[in-house]
């Protein structure tokens, strides 16, 4: 019983991954052919090979020892390092398992996770994951190919955090030991949580940081029905409130707002990059929108 039990989940588990799969690639392959690319360059000019100057060749490239070493003009010639390495931090804490409608928070940091997983292997990139709450939870270093992003969704899907709590100060530092080389890093979280400033600030110095805070509209909203008993998903601390205060009302918004202004300012005056991403809207658009702008493109 206990093996057919297993052998049910594995299929489940199969299915899930294939679904997701279909679903991304079909993203990656019609919406963001050629935007992923022209958005994340490679590191700069790497060093080929030195050949006879022909006309036309640009002469800040003549290589002037092999040509007196030779009495024959020749250039050094340089290509793209188009490589990257792309990593995914995903904050697994528990206030990611919010969903007032179709998705779950941490449904959708998902799936945006696996479109950005396919975009990088279609353009030969390695991709690596960090996935964290207060603690760094797997890490999973850069490498290539298919199956190796199939892991990475896979571990995505269905990997249990130990703890609840975030620590974005232990992402950000984990991420900067581990990864020695600048690297193009995706933030995919709710931004729940304070004291990281310092740390994002010298991430966002070695490398690419890009940020994906991920929102549900219902965070925003409290319905009128009296007292009201809730626990918060991580500290688990139970509380009784009167939503129909107005005293404790005005208090929960200003909270709301305050926070609000307090991330878009720290990112505003940091330079960072962010993309907005709310769980009952087209994420697909704002990426779209992201990849455009930094293409230089409208």
């Amino acid at each position: 019983m206990k093996k057919t039990k297993q052998t049910q989940k594995t299929k489940e588990i199969l299915k899930k991954i294939r679904q997701i799969e279909i679903k991304t690639s079909r993203i990656v392959n019609d919406i963001f052919a050629g935007q992923y690319s022209s958005a994340f360059k490679g590191r700069g000019m790497e060093f080929s090979e030195i050949r006879e100057y022909t006309f036309g060749d640009d002469i800040r490239n003549i290589d002037w020892n092999v040509t007196a070493r030779t009495a024959k003009a020749h250039i050094k010639k340089f290509v793209e390092e188009r490589e990257l390495s792309v990593i995914i931090m995903l904050d697994t804490s528990r206030s990611l398992y919010f969903g007032s409608l179709d998705k779950l928070k941490t449904e959708v940091a998902a799936e945006i996770a696996a479109i950005l997983a396919f975009s990088a292997i279609k353009n030969n990139d390695k991709v690596g994951l960090i996935m964290f709450s207060d603690k760094i939870e797997k890490f999973i270093a850069p490498k290539k190919g298919r199956q190796h992003i199939l892991r990475l969704i896979r571990e995505i899907l269905y990997f249990e955090p130990d703890n609840a709590r975030t620590s974005l100060k232990v992402a950000f530092d984990y991420l900067n030991q581990v990864m020695k080389r600048s690297s193009v890093v995706f933030m995919l979280s709710d931004f729940a949580d304070t004291n990281y400033e310092k740390q994002i600030k010298i991430t966002n110095k070695k490398h690419d940081l890009i940020n994906i805070k991920i929102t549900d509209m219902h965070e925003k909203k409290l319905p009128k029905v009296g007292y009201l008993t809730v626990r918060d998903n991580e500290t688990g601390e139970i509380v009784t409130v009167n939503t129909s205060s107005r005293i404790f009302r005005k208090t929960f918004f200003a909270n709301i707002e305050r926070k609000e202004q307090d991330f878009e300012g720290f990112i505003k005056r940091n330079a960072l990059q962010l993309v907005n991403v709310c769980t009952t809207d087209s994420y697909i658009n704002e990426l779209i929108c992201f990849f455009r702008k930094r293409s230089g493109l409208r």
